[in-house]
């Protein structure tokens, strides 16, 4: 397992909803995408893209159905083509398996608050507070990943300034919404890690270790 997982760690269980296509090269490899669905507890439904190496697609035989396990790191990539969303994050695999029982959807994450945070409330009259946290990989890169906090946790985020290192724990959430363009409404999906628990990585009183 990758060291830098410390940083960026997922962890899902869940059901393919869709056939692995080609992706990307890179380094000499093949990487092929596809869609899990996660249930909630609630009974709704997340979609999240996986990306595999052509290996591990070859040794468990995958084709678009059954329930799978997947280790690995949450990824993120700005898309240039117009077409989608801007910013794509997926999931890309460590390790993965053939598995049964409860739907799972965890993600821990160390990183770097790189953007003012957003405090906002919803209709409902419901505190949420927007932030964008970068996440150092190998390489020099680092992956960009948009979170959301709540309520208590929601207004104390938006008292952190930009630079402090934040670790988190939650899951990975898809929402689907309207935007409107020159050619009329389009639906798009929009990725981001719902906190559950957040503390300045410093904190004494963090809940995280």
């Amino acid at each position: 397992m990758d060291m830098i997982c410390d940083n960026n760690y997922t962890r899902l269980c869940g059901s393919m909803c869709g056939s692995p296509v080609y992706s990307h090269s890179s380094r000499a490899q093949q990487f092929y995408i596809f869609p899990m669905e996660v249930e909630r507890l609630s009974g709704n439904r997340d979609i999240i893209n996986i990306v595999v190496r052509q290996e591990q697609l070859a040794e468990l035989a995958l084709d678009g159905s059954g329930k799978l396990w997947v280790e690995g790191q949450l990824r993120s990539f700005n898309n240039r083509h117009g077409q989608g969303a801007k910013l794509v994050i997926t999931v890309l695999a460590k390790e993965l398996g053939f598995c049964e029982g409860e739907d799972e959807n965890i993600v821990q994450l160390t990183g770097s608050l790189c953007k003012p945070p957003n405090l906002r409330t919803t209709p409902m009259g419901r505190d949420i507070c927007d932030l964008m946290l970068a996440v150092n990989r190998h390489y020099g890169r680092s992956d960009y990943l948009p979170c959301i906090c709540w309520g208590l946790k929601a207004r104390d985020a938006a008292l952190w300034p930009v630079g402090t290192q934040l670790k988190l724990q939650g899951r990975i959430q898809s929402r689907n919404y309207i935007k409107l363009t020159e050619e009329g409404p389009v639906e798009k999906t929009a990725f981001e890690v719902s906190v559950t628990e957040i503390a300045a990585a410093d904190s004494e009183e963090s809940p995280l270790k």
